[in-house]
Order: C-alpha cells, then sequence, then structure tokens
C-alpha cells in the first residue's frame, strides 16, 4: 500500500504513527477485549481515556487552572449560534472582525441572538488582508470580541494576538491551534473542530474562562449550555468516543514530536519554503499580504487558468491529492497543517517546479 499526501483543508491527514497505533489497538484497546468504538462512555477503560485527553491539552496548551475544558459536537458551525448564548448574559451587543468565510459566516449566524457589530473587516481586499488592530471599532459595552485566527479558505492568518480592550476575547482556531504556542489567558474563550490539527472530524474544543460561564439563556437546551457541559464533564449526551480517542493520540504524538515550539518552527519552514517557490515563479501566484499569509493554508492561482484541470490532474497522479482550491475562491490550496510532513511540501514544490518548466 502507497499513502499519497493529501493536502486536503480538512478533514485532514493524520500522523501516521497515530493511524498505525489506531489500527493495532483497534480490536483491542490496552487489554481490555474490545475496541474504543464498543466502549461505555461511562465504562472506567473510556473515562481513563477521557482524563488523559483533557490532561495533556492543558499540558500541551499551558491552559490556567481557570478555564474549562469541554469536547462538543456539532463542528465549530454550531459554536457560531451556541456563543452569543452562552456569552451576552445581560448584554446586547457583540464585536466582529471579518477576515474571510468563516468569519463572515459566525458573524451571520450571531445576529437572530444579539446586535452583531462590525469591527473590522478586510472585505475592500478581497481578504487578502488583515485589518491593522489600530483601526478597529471597538464597543466598550460588547459581551465579546469575536475573531478567526486562521481562515482556511482565503489563506490568511493573524500573527499576533489583538488587544481588544478588555473586552473578552473570543477566537475561532479551528484550522491552526496546537500550530504554535499561544497564551491562553489572553482569551475569554477559544473554540476549535478536530479535523484539522487534532484528529478526525467530530469533536469541537471549547476552552472557556469560567467567570464567563453561567449567562446562558434558560432558553438554550442544556446540550448547548457550556456551564451544563462542564459540569457533567461534556457528557451530556454520548460523546463521540473514538474521535476523542483519535484526537488522544494525536496530542501523545504531538508531545513525543517535542510539543508545539517544535510544530511552529516546522510550520514556518515548510510554509516559508512554499511561498518562495509561488513568489519567484511566473506561472504560480498568491494574492494575501505577504505579513497576513497563513502557514497553514497555503491558496495559489496558476496565471494561466486554462491549465488548472490538467495541473490537478497531474498532481493526483503524482500522489498529491486535493489540492483544488474551494468552490468560492477557486485556484488551487495546499493545506499543510502539523501532520504534513516536510517530505510532503518537498514532494508538491518539485512537482510545481516541473509542472512549470513543462508548461
Amino acid at each position: 500500500m502507497t499513502r499519497t499526501f493529501n493536502f486536503s483543508a480538512g478533514p485532514s491527514t493524520l500522523p501516521e504513527a497515530v493511524l498505525l497505533q489506531a489500527q493495532q489497538e483497534m480490536l483491542d484497546w490496552q487489554g481490555s477485549g474490545m475496541s474504543v468504538m464498543e466502549m461505555s462512555h461511562r465504562g472506567k477503560q473510556f473515562m481513563s481515556i477521557a482524563a488523559e485527553l483533557e490532561s495533556n491539552l492543558r499540558a500541551l496548551m499551558n491552559i490556567p487552572k481557570n478555564y474549562r475544558v469541554l469536547f462538543l459536537q456539532g463542528g465549530a458551525s454550531a459554536q457560531f449560534s451556541f456563543i452569543p448564548q452562552n456569552l451576552l448574559g445581560s448584554k446586547t451587543k457583540a464585536c466582529y472582525v471579518k477576515t474571510g468565510t468563516w468569519s463572515k459566516k459566525a458573524f451571520k449566524d450571531a445576529k437572530p441572538y444579539c446586535e452583531a457589530l462590525v469591527s473590522a473587516s478586510s472585505k475592500h481586499s478581497y481578504f487578502t488582508t488583515i485589518p491593522k488592530v489600530a483601526t478597529w471599532e471597538i464597543e466598550s459595552t460588547a459581551a465579546y470580541l469575536h475573531y478567526v485566527s486562521n481562515e482556511t479558505i482565503h489563506g490568511v492568518e493573524f500573527n499576533a494576538t489583538p488587544d481588544v480592550q478588555g473586552l473578552p476575547l473570543v477566537c475561532d482556531m479551528s484550522s491552526n491551534i496546537l500550530s504554535r504556542p499561544i497564551d491562553v489567558s489572553e482569551f475569554g474563550l477559544i473554540y476549535a473542530g478536530s479535523q484539522k490539527n487534532m484528529g478526525a472530524a467530530g469533536v469541537t474544543v471549547v476552552i472557556v474562562r469560567e467567570d464567563l460561564l453561567g449567562q446562558c439563556s434558560k432558553n438554550v437546551p442544556p446540550v448547548f449550555n457550556y456551564e451544563e457541559q462542564a459540569n457533567n464533564q461534556s457528557m451530556l449526551n454520548t460523546p463521540t468516543t473514538y474521535s476523542w480517542y483519535l484526537m488522544g493520540l494525536v496530542l501523545k504524538w504531538l508531545q513525543s514530536q517535542g510539543g508545539l515550539e517544535v510544530m511552529e518552527q516546522r510550520n514556518i519552514a515548510k510554509s516559508a519554503k512554499l511561498y518562495q517557490v509561488i513568489d519567484a515563479s511566473a506561472l504560480y501566484r498568491n494574492s494575501v499580504e505577504i505579513a497576513s499569509r497563513s502557514r497553514m493554508n497555503v491558496p495559489f492561482i496558476l496565471t494561466n487558468e486554462a491549465l488548472e484541470t490538467e495541473f490537478l490532474t497531474a498532481a493526483e497522479a503524482a500522489g498529491l491529492n486535493e489540492l483544488k482550491g474551494h468552490r468560492l475562491v477557486g485556484g488551487m490550496r495546499a493545506s499543510i497543517y502539523n501532520a504534513m510532513p516536510e517530505s510532503g511540501v518537498d514532494a508538491l514544490i518539485s512537482f510545481m517546479q516541473e509542472f512549470e518548466r513543462t508548461h
């Protein structure tokens, strides 16, 4: 069997070591005589998996004690609606920064529950830049300010945590969580889907400061109430047990690699060499402002659009999969999350250079 290099934006490639361990433990997890998929989520075996999962995530991200860690369902998209319902309390306004498709969707989904205010937008640049924080219009009476740290479709990423003048900072980190160290204490709430840097699809991690709990509307069902979930170890309903298990394996793999500091240096190296080839090329182009370029998702177009289909077909034949860009923007996109080895980026670069030479 030959594994290809998978550049999908999500569900994305997983570390081979994780897949091999999952394969080894598929029928019998650590002598239990059963698969994790068959275990009761209330049983001692799975409870040990859950406890280790949270412990390792806290250790990797250095999560302070006054933050609760939830493992929920519905993806980041569900949180777009749950966040205002959980955090508004007696307030009516919330601030949003629009830097691409996902932050636009978060803003739209919040509007039925609050007066959603646009603090900044890079629509004028076709979402190829990050608005300078000094220009943001921040409403002091708002409940929080929301932004997306990395936009997978447009390939823009914040390179620092913005200062939002004391408002609780809410961040969708679905596509760059665990790719670099961050200071969790700078945030009121962090959330992220698991299918990019943390494991298989099916889990949404929510890291929320304790003082923000207890403000949920009484009309919100308990499974969507952060405080209720925190008080019930994220098990008000049966969790996606196998996805929890796979996430646990990915966290252990990250620890074995040296942690987030090491991953950051790898991600810098991988993205830098790919952007260097694009910038030096007459055939490929990336339109994102250099200071706002994503380390995780590298979109590019061919200056000769007629060659796109041939490029994608030839790339797949060469073992380079899922390079087609999102339907909203077209072109190509290489998603190079933590689990993408540098050899995969090198193989893509070699292919791109040869394709340009022959075309």
